[in-house]
């Protein structure tokens, strides 16, 4: 028994005593961020970019990144924002349509000059609309926060996405000061241009689609057909006034997810409205720009590249690289 009792004793000791004395510090209360190292990747051109920056983390979800693309030189450099598409549903930060490698085109973008971040949001199984703006905004918010980790001039930002993506960025462009669909909208998630590929911009047409919008709809959680209301709330058109920014509007003439149709009621609404807009309709050429040989998606892809380049080039007032550009 005494033996036991000792072995016992001897035991709890050892536990109480570690082998090799270890330490490392704490902080006054739980540490919930992410602090795993930031280490940036090379790519062509002096560009440096980071993936996987944390730009929010609310309560129940999983936290929110973008990848930022820097280029050499101290800036500060304009900031375009990218927003990918996918239904609302599906998609990430590195692809669009039928690019091989986004993150090169996102990063040649920003070898000619451009602070360039790719946007991660919550998608509609995740959180319904307005969510997805709401995370746009908030992205917006921390990337004028981080202006000078990232050489960002807050004073020039410019917005870019496809499909969903297009119909995201044209409706963060549209609504950064209406608190309905942010409370904490406001001056700081506005933006000095935005491009469109094959973006909704009226919810209501897109009820004619072969699905019906079953996309659109479990995005607004509409269990039957949406009411007017919420199609008019989740629908660029409704926002437009002569105060938005610059848009450039391209589109397949021959898109059967988003009829073409949708970017023509988007040019129309922002000419009315007096807002400069410049609108490409590529013939031949389905959504994501997929023609009917790979040669054609190659070609409609480049030009609605090149275009947009261009586009963020004059309006976000940074001169183009020689030989390039209009």
């Amino acid at each position: 028994m005494f033996a036991r009792l000792t072995a016992a004793l001897s035991l709890a000791a050892l536990a109480a005593t570690p082998l090799h004395a270890r330490d490392f510090p704490t902080e006054a209360k739980p540490v919930l961020a992410d602090r795993f190292p930031q280490v940036p990747v090379a790519f062509p051109g002096g560009v440096k970019a980071w993936r996987d920056v944390t730009y929010q983390q609310l309560p129940g979800y999983r936290p929110q990144a973008l990848d930022i693309y820097v280029p050499a030189g101290k800036g500060p450099h304009p900031l375009v924002l990218y927003i990918h598409g996918g239904g609302w549903m599906a998609g990430h930060t590195r692809h669009s349509g039928a690019f091989a490698d986004w993150p090169n085109v996102l990063a040649a973008l920003a070898a000619e000059g451009f602070t360039v971040a790719s946007l991660e949001y919550r998608l509609s199984g995740e959180a319904r609309f307005p969510a997805q703006v709401q995370d746009a905004n908030a992205a917006l918010r921390f990337l004028r926060g981080h202006a000078t980790q990232y050489a960002i001039d807050p004073a020039r930002v410019a917005l870019w996405g496809g499909s969903a993506g297009g119909h995201l960025t044209a409706l963060t462009a549209l609504t950064c000061r209406n608190t309905t669909l942010d409370p904490a909208a406001g001056a700081d998630t506005c933006v000095q241009g935005a491009v469109t590929w094959y973006g909704v911009y009226d919810f209501a047409g897109m009820n004619a689609t072969p699905d019906g919008n079953s996309a659109g709809a479990r995005l607004l959680g509409c269990d039957g057909p949406c009411s007017a209301d919420k199609i008019r709330s989740v629908s660029p058109v409704t926002y437009i006034d002569a105060k938005d920014p610059p848009f450039l509007l391209i589109h397949g003439e021959e898109d059967k997810t988003v009829p073409v149709a949708q970017s023509h009621l988007g040019e129309a609404a922002l000419k009315a409205a007096g807002v400069p807009v410049q609108a490409i309709y590529i013939p031949h050429v389905d959504h994501s720009f997929i023609g009917r040989s790979a040669a054609e998606t190659h070609a409609a892809s480049m030009q609605a590249l090149n275009a947009t380049f261009d586009f963020f080039h004059r309006v976000l007032k940074v001169p183009a690289p020689a030989g390039k550009g209009k």
